[in-house]
């Protein structure tokens, strides 16, 4: 294999995967939308098309794939998107709609390796069923976009799917999406957390995971990819260490009773708008009283993912977010 598309390639994922494609061998091909976040951001080896794939026609998609063997998708609208209700109905034409007309053209072009980034909130919704995860219109449209591109794949393309978790890390231009959750606590005396944890990666490994699901994943496998487990408590001392508000600010772990109503009252305000979450705030809150861990050694070997230092990865990109 030659080349590989990326589609997004100067967005946060997107970047990083491109450094690790070329550090492999392989040329490389992306479109993204405009503006680059700085203009010397990709080598000049890497072809870079500005604009909106979907604006192409048929025939344009698959002239701009000819020459591909390799697609990695890492676009999309994630669950940090508030839409006007129906949620289902924005999330299903922001991810699943493009998803299956990309894959289908992918193939028809020639492209034998089709590789999606999804989200860990799909691998949830399965494993945690008690919770009815495919009643959200997030996680219910992630899973709906795995099928339409493994369906768009049969026959001739290997399509796989990494659900990604809280990843980490910097790039030149871009301010990391975690400055949201350091400014709510930023002079805060108290900022609580639930009992739960979650699942960590850094970017390169999101980089490493991608370029393994082309090269070695299975067709229809889904890779839910991690590297280290964590308390929602510890990773918000963390916030606050880089924030310098350790003596000033208290993270204790408080029960999920205690939010309920205003994370309640936060779903019936959105509703008064129009807008609906992805995940209604109820439901992902009281999701944050589990351990959403996933166990890296189901994925870390079979993807080539290496060890790298989380911890010391989410100290920069929290310190970054202090400082943008």
């Amino acid at each position: 294999m030659s080349k590989v598309f990326v589609l997004g390639g100067t967005g946060f994922l997107g970047y990083y995967t491109i450094k690790e494609l070329l550090s492999k061998g392989y040329q490389v091909k992306t479109m993204a939308l405009p503006p680059l976040p700085t203009d010397d951001l990709l080598p000049a080896e890497v072809e870079c098309n500005l604009g909106n794939i979907n604006h192409l026609s048929d025939e344009d998609i698959r002239e701009l794939l000819a020459d591909c063997e390799g697609f990695i998708y890492a676009a999309g609208a994630d669950e940090r998107t508030t839409p006007q209700k129906p949620a289902m109905k924005f999330f299903y034409e922001a991810n699943v709609l493009p998803t299956q007309r990309l894959a289908r053209l992918a193939k028809e072009a020639g492209v034998k390796k089709f590789v999606v980034f999804g989200s860990y909130f799909a691998e949830f919704a399965e494993r945690l069923p008690d919770y009815h995860l495919r009643d959200q219109a997030y996680p219910n449209t992630r899973l709906l976009q795995e099928q339409v591109a493994f369906a768009e794949g049969e026959g001739s393309m290997v399509v796989t799917s990494l659900r990604l978790p809280y990843i980490f890390g910097t790039m030149p231009g871009r301010t990391p999406l975690w400055k949201m959750f350091t400014d709510q606590i930023k002079g805060r005396p108290v900022f609580p957390a639930l009992k739960g944890g979650t699942t960590m990666v850094t970017v390169e490994q999101v980089a490493e995971a991608a370029v393994g699901a082309m090269e070695n994943g299975e067709h229809r496998h889904t890779y839910a990819i991690a590297a280290l487990n964590m308390k929602f408590q510890d990773f918000y001392k963390m916030m606050v260490d880089a924030l310098g508000q350790t003596e000033t600010t208290q993270v204790p772990v408080i029960e999920y009773d205690q939010v309920r109503p205003m994370y309640e009252e936060m779903d019936r305000k959105a509703t008064e708008k129009g807008v609906e979450h992805g995940i209604h705030m109820a439901v992902m809150s009281e999701m944050q009283t589990e351990d959403l861990y996933i166990d890296p050694a189901e994925t870390m070997s079979v993807l080539g993912i290496k060890e790298h230092d989380v911890i010391q990865s989410i100290k920069e990109t929290l310190e970054k977010c202090v400082k943008d």
